[in-house]
């Protein structure tokens, strides 16, 4: 497999692999000529658009808009769900292809993850949460029962969601914000309880 990106994502990506997933990375690659190497692998700059269409990729880059951006320019072939193995994933839940699982993650029955999204070290995913690709559940937030949250929304550390709330799409919530009702597009949500404080730009 390829990993596309070479920063501190990547390197939590490999701990994944590491921990006993049977993956084996063949090379990384990231456009930054500044990059070299990382945990051993030599970095290849050069982005051949054909490989990427023929070998299975993970996009090993924490920014969900540039992952985003990656996935589309090169219509990338996505690996399967990587997910480390100390995380805990129903047999009822669905992983996407693309999607990175870490360490101490728990995924409860009946729940949806995205393609492309990250479900951080720690996060716990209840029963019933919807989480639509592009998306990352940052380490330590709680998601309850029954959350639907839209396409390249952040949640960030620590942040608790109560049940059958929806986000909406590309929303970004703060660090340690517990979400009591909706959101809506692009809305940035800070503070216990949330507020929105500003929009994101589309």
């Amino acid at each position: 497999m390829i990993l596309f990106g070479a920063s501190g994502h990547a390197k939590v990506i490999l701990d994944i692999i590491n921990s006993g997933t049977g993956d084996t990375v063949d090379y990384i690659l990231d456009d930054n000529s500044e990059i070299f190497d990382l945990a051993g692998f030599q970095i290849d700059h050069a982005v051949d658009r054909n490989i990427l269409q023929t070998h299975n990729t993970i996009v090993a880059i924490g920014d969900n808009k540039i992952r985003k951006n990656i996935c589309s320019k090169y219509n990338i072939k996505l690996h399967h769900a990587l997910i480390h193995k100390t995380a805990t994933v129903s047999k009822a839940a669905t992983v996407s292809k693309g999607a990175v699982v870490m360490a101490g993650a728990i995924i409860n029955h009946s729940a949806k993850i995205g393609e492309n999204s990250i479900i951080n070290s720690n996060a716990i995913i209840e029963h019933d949460v919807s989480i639509a690709k592009f998306a990352h559940i940052s380490p330590g937030a709680i998601v309850t029962g029954a959350v639907n949250i839209g396409e390249g929304s952040h949640i960030g550390a620590g942040a608790s969601i109560i049940p059958g709330v929806r986000i909406g799409k590309w929303v970004t919530i703060g660090a340690g914000a517990v979400i009591l009702k909706d959101v809506p597009d692009y809305a940035v949500v800070v503070g216990s309880p949330g507020r929105i404080i500003k929009y994101n730009k589309n």
